[in-house]
C-alpha cells in the first residue's frame, strides 16, 4: 500500500501592518476651511435674518438677537411692491437667460472646433483668445459704447445681450476647449470610422458627456451676468422698463439714503437668492466640470 504525501501548507502570515497617518495633520486644514465658510456664511445669515425683522429692532439691536422680538415678511411686500422691483426681478432674468444660453451654445461649438478640427490659424485663435482673459472689461466699455449708440443698440435687451457674450465668451470658450481636448482620441476615431460628420460628432458624442462642463459654465456665466451692475448702468442706462436687479437695488439704496436697512437687506436677500438656488442645485455638475476641465 502506498503512502500518500502531502506537502504542509505554508504558514500563514499576518499582513505587515500599515502605519497609520497622523490625523492631526488635518486638523489646521479643516479648522481654517470651517474659519472660511464661517467668514462667508455668518453675514449671508445676518442678511437673511435681518430681512424679516422690523425697521426700528434692525436700528436698535443684533440679528443674533431677533428670536427675542417678532419677524415678519412686511419688508418683501413692500420692496416687491414699491420701486419696480417685480419689474427689474423679470428684466433680470430677460438679459441672464438668453445670455447664457447663447454663450454656451456659441462657445461649446467655438471651443469643439478649436479643440478636435484642423484649419489653418487655429493656434492664433486660441493665442487670442487667452490674450483676451487678461484684458479689463474697463479697457473696451468706452469703444464698446461708442459703437453702440451710432447702432441705436443703448437701452435695448438685444444690446446688453451681445456685451455679456462678447465678454463672456473667452472664458467659456477657454474652459470647455479644455474638456474637450482631454476626452480619449479613440471616441471621435471611432465615430470617424462609422461614417459620422463634425457636426453629428459633436452633437452625439462630445455634447453628451461634457454636460458637468458645460453646467459649469452656464452657472459661472449665469452668476455674473445677475450679479453685473457696471454694464447695465452704462448700456442700459436709467430706463426703469429695461433695468435689472441690481439696477434697482443701486437705486434703493441712493433713495433710502442708507437708512432703510429693513428694506435693504430684504432688496438684497432677493438679488442673491435666484443665484444660490442655481448653484446648489447644480452644484455637483460644477465641481465635476471643474475637475474634469483643469487639465488633459
Amino acid at each position: 500500500m502506498t503512502q500518500l504525501l502531502t506537502r504542509p501548507a505554508p504558514p500563514v502570515t499576518a499582513a505587515p501592518a500599515v502605519p497609520k497617518r497622523a490625523r492631526p495633520r488635518r486638523l489646521p486644514t479643516h479648522l481654517t476651511l470651517l474659519l472660511v465658510c464661517g467668514v462667508w456664511t455668518v453675514p449671508v445669515l445676518g442678511l437673511l435674518v435681518s430681512s424679516f425683522r422690523p425697521a426700528y429692532e434692525i436700528s436698535t439691536t443684533g440679528w443674533w438677537r431677533a428670536g427675542e422680538g417678532r419677524l415678519t415678511t412686511d419688508n418683501y411686500r413692500d420692496v416687491l411692491a414699491t420701486g419696480g422691483f417685480g419689474t427689474a426681478l423679470a428684466n433680470s432674468l430677460l438679459i441672464t437667460v438668453p445670455a447664457v444660453v447663447a454663450m454656451v451654445a456659441i462657445g461649446s461649438v467655438a471651443a469643439f472646433a478649436l479643440a478636435r478640427m484642423s484649419f489653418a490659424g487655429r493656434r492664433a485663435v486660441t493665442v487670442a483668445m487667452i490674450a483676451l482673459l487678461a484684458l479689463p472689461v474697463q479697457m473696451t466699455l468706452v469703444p464698446v459704447l461708442r459703437l453702440y449708440n451710432a447702432a441705436g443698440l443703448t437701452g435695448t435687451f438685444a444690446g446688453i445681450w451681445l456685451v455679456h457674450l462678447g465678454f463672456g465668451l473667452p472664458f467659456a470658450i477657454y474652459l470647455l476647449r479644455t474638456f474637450f481636448a482631454g476626452l480619449p482620441e479613440e471616441v471621435f476615431e471611432a465615430a470617424a470610422l462609422d461614417g459620422a460628420s463634425t457636426l453629428t460628432t459633436f452633437l452625439r458624442v462630445a455634447v453628451p458627456v461634457s454636460g458637468p462642463a458645460i453646467a459649469s459654465v452656464a452657472i459661472f456665466q449665469f452668476i455674473w451676468v445677475w450679479n453685473d451692475l457696471l454694464i447695465a448702468l452704462i448700456f442700459l442706462g436709467g430706463d426703469p422698463g429695461v433695468a435689472p436687479l441690481t439696477v434697482a437695488v443701486s437705486n434703493l439704496v441712493s433713495a433710502t439714503t442708507g437708512q432703510g436697512w429693513q428694506l435693504l437687506t430684504a432688496a438684497a436677500f432677493v438679488a442673491m437668492a435666484v443665484p444660490m438656488v442655481i448653484f446648489f442645485a447644480l452644484q455637483r455638475y460644477f465641481v465635476r466640470g471643474l475637475l474634469a476641465g483643469s487639465g488633459k
